[in-house]
C-alpha cells in the first residue's frame, strides 16, 4: 500500500474542488447538447459551454481518479469490486436518464435504437473498467514508470489503428463500442479515455518516488508557465477539437498530450488560487460537490435526460443559463436529501 505524501487539508481542498468544478461543467455542457437551440450550440456561448465540459471536466474527474486509486489501499477484491459496481450503475443510469425516450420507443411515439441508449459508453463505465485495468496492472507492473508508461503510450494512441468491426452479429458491436472505435453511442472507450485515468496513476507514483508535490511555489509557477505557453501556442487544435464531440470523445495522441499540457496549467494554478480562498462560499460549496460528485452526476443526467425529451434543442441563451441555474440548485437540494436519507439508514442499521 503507497503512503499519502499529501497531507489531510490538501486530500480536502484541491482534489474536491477540482472535481466539483468537472461535475459542474458536465452539466452545462449536458443542457447545451440537449436542451439548447441548434442556434445556440452553433453560437460562440455553444463553443465555450462545449470547451469548458471537455477538459476541465471529464479528463480532469479521470486523472484524479486514478491518482487515488494508488492511495486507496484498498485490496485487490475490493478494487475489481467497485469498479463492477460503477459498470452496473453506468447500464442502471442510462436507462434511468433515458427513461421516458425508451417509454416513447416502445409505445411507437419515435423510431430509435433503444440499445444505443441503454449501453451508452458513458463515463461511469469507463470509470469502471479503469478501476479494474489498473488493479490488474498493478499486480503486473507494480511501480515500474517506465511500463506505466507505455501503457499510457498504448492507450491513448492505438485507437484509429485497431480493427472495427462491420460484421452483422450486432452484440459484438456493442461489446467493441466499450473499448475502441467510433460508434456514435460510444462517448467515454477505454481507447483513448484510460490513459487519463493512467496518467494520474504515474503522477502518484513520481509523488512517492520524487516528492514532486514538494516543489516550490517559484518552481510550479514555472511549471505552469511552460505548460500554460505550451496550450496558447496551440489553443485552436485543442479547442476545435474540443468543440467536435466526434474528435472529442475519440481522440488521438496529439490532443490527449494536448489535455494533459492543458491539465497540468489547470492543476497548479488552481493550486495556487484556491488556497488563498479555501474560505470562501463558492470554493466550500465546490468542495462539497466534489465530494459527492458520483451522486451529482447521477441526479443531474436522471434530471436533464428525462426533461430532454420535452425540450429537445429548442431553448435560448438566457433560457439555457436559466436551466443551468435551475438544475444546479435543484441537484443539489437532491443531493442533500441523499446524503441525510443515507445517513439515517446507516445510523438505523447501525441500531439493529
Amino acid at each position: 500500500m503507497m503512503k499519502n505524501p499529501l497531507d489531510k487539508k490538501q486530500r480536502l481542498i484541491l482534489p474536491d474542488i477540482l472535481k466539483g468544478i468537472a461535475v459542474v461543467l458536465m452539466i452545462q455542457v449536458h443542457l447545451m447538447e440537449n436542451f439548447a437551440s441548434p442556434e445556440v450550440y452553433a453560437s460562440w456561448l455553444g463553443k465555450i459551454s462545449l470547451f469548458l465540459g471537455g477538459p476541465p471536466a471529464a479528463p480532469v474527474f479521470m486523472a484524479l481518479m486514478g491518482f487515488f486509486i494508488a492511495f486507496s489501499g484498498k485490496s485487490f477484491r475490493v478494487n475489481i469490486t467497485r469498479g463492477f459496481k460503477l459498470i452496473v450503475l453506468g447500464i442502471v443510469l442510462n436507462i434511468g436518464l433515458n427513461l421516458h425516450l425508451l417509454i416513447l420507443i416502445m409505445n411507437g411515439a419515435v423510431d430509435h435504437n433503444p440499445w444505443h441508449y441503454v449501453f451508452g459508453v458513458d463515463i461511469l463505465f469507463v470509470a469502471g473498467l479503469s478501476i479494474i485495468l489498473i488493479t490488474l496492472l498493478s499486480k503486473v507492473l507494480k511501480e515500474n514508470l517506465a511500463g506505466w508508461a507505455v501503457m499510457v503510450l498504448l492507450f491513448a494512441s492505438l485507437n484509429p489503428w485497431l480493427p472495427v468491426y462491420s460484421g452483422q452479429t450486432e452484440w459484438i458491436k456493442y461489446v467493441q463500442a466499450f473499448f475502441w472505435g467510433n460508434s456514435g453511442w460510444s462517448y467515454f472507450p477505454v481507447f483513448p479515455w484510460f490513459a487519463y485515468p493512467l496518467t494520474g496513476y504515474i503522477f502518484s507514483l513520481l509523488m512517492k518516488k520524487y516528492e514532486i508535490h514538494k516543489i516550490s511555489e517559484t518552481n510550479k509557477l514555472y511549471a505552469a508557465a511552460a505548460a500554460l505557453l505550451a496550450v496558447v501556442v496551440t489553443f485552436s487544435y485543442g479547442f476545435q477539437t474540443t468543440i467536435l464531440l466526434t474528435e472529442y470523445y475519440h481522440h488521438a495522441f496529439t490532443f490527449f498530450l494536448w489535455t494533459i499540457a492543458f491539465l497540468l496549467c489547470w492543476l497548479i494554478f488552481a493550486d495556487l488560487l484556491f488556497k488563498k480562498a479555501e474560505n470562501h462560499f463558492l470554493v466550500k460549496y465546490l468542495v462539497w460537490t466534489g465530494k459527492n460528485v458520483t451522486t451529482f452526476y447521477v441526479i443531474q443526467w436522471l434530471i436533464i435526460g428525462n426533461v430532454s425529451t420535452y425540450l429537445f434543442q429548442t431553448q435560448r441563451a438566457w433560457q439555457f443559463v436559466m436551466w443551468f441555474l435551475l438544475i444546479l440548485l435543484t441537484v443539489s437540494v437532491f443531493v442533500l436529501l441523499f446524503n441525510k436519507l443515507k445517513e439515517k439508514f446507516i445510523t438505523k442499521k447501525s441500531n439493529i
